[in-house]
């Protein structure tokens, strides 16, 4: 199955559903940055999340930032995600391990730390930036971010985020969001019905892994309540913008005096994406041009 993310609601409206796979794209992130088992799997489901919560934004241009920063040895997860359907991340410390917890699973709560905040940032495409901040609930990240939407966006949610690792990698991943919007609120029996459905959904990679598509673990929740699939999917994938040019950029930025340090000392400069761990490397007659560049702004600005 393809990486992508499909939406759809029900009860005339009020309630909203969106489902992602992210198996692939999470594997990308997995080899790029070599991440240790648990550390893709909290990678994973931040990711899975972003592109969720990304998901109800307007503007094209409209992006979300993650960050789940806990006292645990994994040091923090960063995540980047956007209406577009592209997504990039990168966790502190990507080779920490942990035995698993007590009930067999990758101890991702430990890892992440059980103290800290989780902090969210819109960036809807104009204007500033909305950021909201609320502290760690369990560090497992799906009961961290649920707790994150009934407290900043007082939205009745449930999230349920997964990644399933095989001797060979990630397996499946992905997540379902659903939101109870304020016209559906009332309706106490429906919601009691939810939940009791929910509660039944401790995990959602068993279901890819049986092979479910995201419509049919919709028809399984909601299918009874009019359920509507919207009708376009959405390819996602793990991207980052970075590039050769922008690197040059970010140097330039040091100054002339730094510029020359590097010349006379390492003779070029190397540079890596923190998002998706790409390496460039420049040389000492790469970075002399960009000092020319430097002195012309100067003289240009002078004149």
């Amino acid at each position: 199955m393809a990486d992508q993310l499909i939406r759809a609601t029900a009860a005339e409206g009020g309630i909203r559903v969106v489902g992602v796979n992210t198996t692939k794209l999470t594997e990308v992130a997995r080899q790029r940055h070599q991440l240790s088992y648990v550390a893709t799997v909290a990678l994973g489901r931040t990711m899975a999340a972003g592109l969720l919560l990304a998901s109800s934004m307007k503007r094209p241009q409209s992006r979300v930032n993650i960050r789940v920063k806990g006292d645990g040895p994994i040091g923090g997860v960063m995540v980047d995600a956007g209406l577009d359907g592209t997504v990039r991340g990168y966790v502190g410390n990507p080779a920490v391990e942990l035995p698993p917890n007590a009930q067999g699973k990758l101890d991702v709560g430990t890892a992440m730390g059980h103290q800290g905040h989780v902090y969210v940032v819109r960036d809807v495409g104009y204007g500033y930036p909305y950021s909201s901040t609320v502290e760690l609930v369990s560090g497992e990240i799906g009961d961290d971010l649920t707790h994150y939407l009934a407290t900043s966006e007082q939205t009745a949610s449930a999230l349920v985020l997964g990644v399933y690792m095989g001797s060979d990698g990630v397996e499946a991943a992905g997540g379902l969001l659903l939101q109870i919007l304020p016209r559906a609120a009332e309706d106490l029996e429906m919601i009691t019905t939810l939940e009791q459905r929910l509660s039944s959904l401790t995990n959602f990679t068993p279901l890819l892994r049986a092979n479910k598509t995201l419509p049919q673990i919709f028809e399984d929740l909601v299918g009874d309540m009019g359920l509507t699939l919207l009708p376009e999917s959405q390819l996602v994938r793990f991207h980052c913008p970075c590039s050769f040019d922008r690197m040059l950029g970010a140097l330039k930025m040091l100054g002339e005096d730094e510029l020359q340090d590097m010349i006379e000392k390492d003779n070029g400069a190397e540079a890596t994406c923190h998002f998706c761990n790409e390496i460039y490397q420049t040389s000492s007659d790469q970075l002399a041009q960009l000092i020319n560049d430097l002195r012309q702004d100067r003289q240009e600005v002078s004149r």
